[in-house]
């Protein structure tokens, strides 16, 4: 790998720096996928064959990072519109091949067009979801594998979240090309198709068309426990059963096994939902009032941009948010691996997981109104190009689709500000069809005359005071208190946040004064979850509790759990 020099807009987080002094050959090289898990796995990272027209020629990047980032190798702007091209030279292992090979992408922004020997055998469109080719037909004892990326995140058309070619405040570096694992693997005849998990608080329902029969080994605290499957459905009772939550975060891992094929994975028992308790609407888990206490967490990463430097900063990072006494994430308009939800699921914590928003965003429209109050209440006639709501949906369906058998995911939000907003009671119908498990927020922030599970609240410029609601209150966002680290900042010139401290202790102490003043009142009056802004700094943003590199903790942990304890206390 090509090392790039930092400079003080790109800081390198301690797994980059260790990184960059081991240079492996293939980053990321774990299998990618832990709810379904083969035995087969061939993972394509490291090091390919890189150009982008116009910018540059015959270049080297390590995938599966993208190229404006620092661990790419690259760290350069791909310009308006970039077409970008990789390639990669392989062989396979002998014995590899089962029945039929599949190639797999984790995620690649925004449309791939991918050839295997010179013949073309597939494309995708979309920068958030995985997708898989079979390649079996078009292989050879030598390959030549290319990937043909366009990005027109100008047009707006497909999902693209915090990206902006004009970077800065709220709006982040955008990112091209691959920046997730690229993996082949080897299937049998007759192999066992992806599966839907559904669970109650004593028995999981699998579902899997197409397999005629199989048998299921449930590994459980009390021994093995053995079912059948007929027709693609098996019911598994569990005696004794063990409920799933951030304080005991147990995952049932089971087998399913046919005559041709085996797959691993897990499930949790736990139910979300929302109900009247003591005359108070509230968000019940696993039957009972909970308080979700979380934090935005926007998932991007100073030397890696969308992409951390290994698979275990994820749980480092989650560990870390558990440790200051959160129980939550709000997973804000970004689609991780799968890897960040696993570990969020053996760590335990909740994620309230975002649509990836697309559309035309005006600030004045969109923010600058409706914060000083200046609501619309009807969004029948905004973002009405048939393409983008074409786009935004199928990227919502794919999203319950690769995301649905996480049990850490409680929560849906369907739009953030009204960004990309349209048919919000529609679209709440629509996502309610695809899942009925989870709690639903149509509108986060405003623009919520439509139908939704829960009243969703942004407060920045003014104290959070209390209203009645004929619906759970969540406070989607709130705070962003900034405070810059001197030696850990992005761009030592900008800050950008919602109330701004010098002094650390300063800063604490307002924090932890906003939290007992404003949000700990409002709990036994009903407040459901509040999400402080947010996990991390992000560029010219310092109001993270991290710093952008994630060196510096700008909070004391005992602090934190203290409060902590105070907010959940007010549940009891």
């Amino acid at each position: 790998m090509k090392s790039v020099k930092s400079s003080p807009t790109h800081l390198l987080t301690k797994s980059g720096e260790e990184l960059q002094k081991k240079s492996p050959a293939c980053p990321w090289n774990h299998y990618p996928r832990p709810q379904f898990r083969r035995d087969s796995f061939l993972c394509l990272n490291g090091e390919w064959e890189f150009s982008a027209e116009g910018v540059m020629e015959d270049g080297r990047i390590l995938v599966p990072y993208p190229p404006e980032s620092l661990l790419s190798g690259i760290c350069r702007d791909m310009g308006e519109s970039p077409k970008l091209r990789y390639r990669k030279r392989f062989s396979l292992p002998a014995g590899f091949v089962k029945d039929r090979v599949l190639l797999h992408f984790g995620a690649v922004d925004q449309i791939a067009t991918v050839r295997l020997n010179g013949r073309v055998i597939g494309s995708h469109r979309g920068g958030y979801h995985a997708f898989s080719l079979d390649v079996t037909d078009a292989l050879a004892e030598e390959n030549l594998l290319e990937v043909l990326v366009e990005d027109h995140l100008e047009d707006g058309i497909l999902p693209w979240g915090k990206q902006r070619r004009r970077r800065g405040g709220m709006w982040y570096t955008p990112v091209s090309g691959i920046w997730q694992t690229v993996w082949m693997e080897s299937l049998p005849k007759d192999p066992i198709p992806p599966f839907k998990i559904r669970v109650d608080l004593t028995s999981a329902e699998i579902f899997a068309p197409g397999v005629e029969q199989g048998s299921l080994t449930v590994q459980t605290p009390e021994g093995t426990l053995s079912f059948s499957m007929e027709q693609g459905y098996a019911r598994m009772e569990i005696p004794q059963p063990r409920l799933w939550s951030p304080e005991d975060p147990y995952l049932y891992h089971f087998s399913l096994t046919t005559a041709t094929d085996e797959v691993h994975s897990y499930f949790a028992l736990r139910t979300v939902e929302c109900k009247t308790v003591n005359g108070i609407p509230r968000i019940c888990l696993n039957g009972k009032p909970y308080f979700f206490h979380g934090l935005l967490d926007q998932g991007y990463f100073s030397d890696g941009i969308y992409t951390p430097a290994s698979p275990e900063c994820y749980g480092e990072e989650i560990l870390a948010m558990k440790n200051l006494g959160f129980n939550m994430l709000r997973k804000h308009i970004k689609v991780e691996p799968e890897q960040f939800y696993y570990d969020c699921d053996r760590y335990g914590m909740i994620v309230f997981q975002d649509m990836v928003n697309n559309g035309r965003y005006s600030f004045l429209r969109d923010t600058a109104l409706p914060t000083v109050g200046l609501q619309r209440l009807s969004d029948k006639r905004l973002h009405r190009d048939p393409a983008t709501r074409a786009a935004f949906i199928e990227g919502m369906e794919r999203t319950v689709e690769q995301l649905y058998n996480h049990p850490c995911i409680c929560y849906w939000t369907i739009f953030n500000e009204g960004w990309g907003q349209f048919e919000g009671s529609e679209q709440y119908r629509h996502l309610r069809a695809l899942d009925s498990s989870r709690v639903i927020d149509t509108a986060s922030g405003w623009f919520s005359g439509v139908e939704s599970d829960v009243e969703s609240r942004h407060v920045y410029f003014k104290p959070f005071r209390w209203k009645d609601a004929p619906r759970p209150v969540v406070l989607s966002e709130f705070g962003g208190y900034a405070y810059k680290t001197a030696g850990h900042v992005f761009q030592p010139d900008k800050e950008y946040g919602y109330r701004h401290f010098e002094d650390r202790r300063e800063y604490e102490d307002a924090l932890v004064t906003l939290y007992e003043q404003e949000i700990l009142p409002a709990i036994p009056k009903g407040l459901c979850a509040a999400v402080y802004t947010q996990v991390s700094d992000v560029e010219d943003e310092t109001n993270g509790l991290l710093t952008y590199d994630r060196k510096v903790c700008k909070v004391t942990p005992y602090t934190m759990q203290r409060l902590a304890q105070k907010l959940y206390e007010q549940m009891k």
